[in-house]
């Protein structure tokens, strides 16, 4: 079962809000943001957001809501008004779960600090704050716009303002050790949060440190340091009676788990709201790949015209579903429905060998993977697809 649904209910809801705008654009990003480039901008696109919301809702029919993300970008830069305005829209127009959780992405300056009361009271009850790291260094290295002072302080303050509060941080850099890497981890658990996501600097194409890579100036850190590096994020966060529920998530029990991320790697419906967002959305038993328009002025022209905010809705085939729910499920420690990869048709043989070796779990109901095999989990996955 499914949470926030009974066995007969229409499936739950999970709802991202996408704002692309961000005051400094960091070198190891890939995702959509933009800078402003009009004054009125900003506000156009908030109202185009709430209009989406209520285009998809046509489509979606009644549905229990359980999660609204704000990410980007830097959400936290949008008037916190707007933010009140688009989940008063999201209330109206699906029911809300029990306990609605509403996260919002923030960057620990000082400015977006002193706006983290007002976002509490628009409805925000879940801060993702951007720490990525507590060294001055490190941040002038990720391109940040706040030194490490500034982070903790930010931190201490969201203790203060909101009900749950999930840090984010980035190791495998540059002359990172294991050994600094968990003082700095410890650091971060005295900062109160319930929640902590390290992830590994990817070098994503077409980014900054991507082209700094090709020109020789940056050296990715090697896959054997790589892997010290997670383990000693496992041994640390474990140590503090943290979970490692998903590959690159920490939770301090199961209801400081992300209820919103938990609805991409369950496989639940979920809408993309605001410019470049996907979605995912099952309408008469066929699951929906959306996609809306990345560029903010097209987005908001496109949704003045009456309809959401993208062209497309794609259908996606069993096969489709099923790789994605290998891909996401096997992130999580409960893994994924055996039942729900048939259509992968994968080679029971080759799943055996993986058990032998360590990498899988010997489950006959659900695939999941251990411990080993999500430290390798790309080539796990590789394999099982094969």
């Amino acid at each position: 079962m499914t949470p926030g649904a009974g066995p007969s209910d229409p499936p739950p809801l999970a709802l991202y809000v996408h704002w692309p705008y961000c005051a400094r654009i960091c070198p190891y990003c890939d995702f959509n943001v933009h800078r402003v480039r009009r004054a009125d901008e900003p506000a156009a696109l908030a109202r185009a957001i709430v209009a989406d919301l209520e285009a998809q809702a046509a489509l979606t029919g009644p549905r229990t809501l359980i999660s609204v993300f704000f990410g980007g970008g830097t959400p936290s830069l949008m008037e916190p008004a707007w933010a009140a305005e688009i989940v008063a829209a999201a209330r109206r127009l699906w029911t809300p779960a029990p306990e609605l959780e509403v996260s919002l992405e923030a960057n620990p300056t000082d400015a977006e600090a002193g706006r983290f009361a007002a976002f509490a009271q628009a409805g925000v009850n879940r801060l993702s704050l951007g720490l990525q790291a507590l060294d001055d260094e490190a941040l002038a290295f990720l391109g940040r716009n706040h030194d490490a002072a500034s982070g903790r302080r930010a931190a201490r303050a969201a203790t203060q303002a909101f009900p749950r509060l999930s840090l984010d941080l980035i190791y495998a850099r540059p002359r990172q050790t294991p050994q600094s890497w968990a003082e700095e981890l410890r650091e971060a658990l005295d900062l109160g949060a319930e929640h902590l996501s390290p992830y590994q600097l990817t070098i994503e194409g077409g980014t900054p440190f991507d082209r700094a890579v090709r020109r020789g100036r940056l050296a990715p850190v090697e896959p054997d340091l790589a892997a010290e590096l997670y383990e000693a994020t496992q041994s640390i966060l474990g140590g503090a009676g943290f979970e490692a529920y998903e590959v690159s998530n920490h939770a301090r029990g199961e209801a400081a788990r992300s209820r919103h991320n938990l609805a991409y790697w369950l496989g639940l419906d979920y809408l993309g709201a605001g410019p470049g967002a996907h979605g995912r959305l099952t309408v008469g038993g066929v699951r929906r790949a959306t996609q809306a328009e990345r560029l903010p002025r097209a987005y908001i022209d496109r949704v003045a015209d009456g309809g959401p905010g993208f062209a497309d809705v794609e259908p996606l085939s069993s096969r489709g579903v099923a790789e994605e729910r290998l891909l996401a499920g096997l992130r999580i420690t409960e893994g994924v429905p055996r039942a729900e990869l048939s259509p992968l048709g994968l080679d029971e043989a080759r799943v055996q060998a993986l058990i032998d070796l360590g990498l899988l779990a010997e489950d006959p109901v659900r695939l999941r993977a251990t411990a080993a095999g999500r430290l390798v989990l790309d080539r796990l996955t590789a394999e099982l697809l094969a």
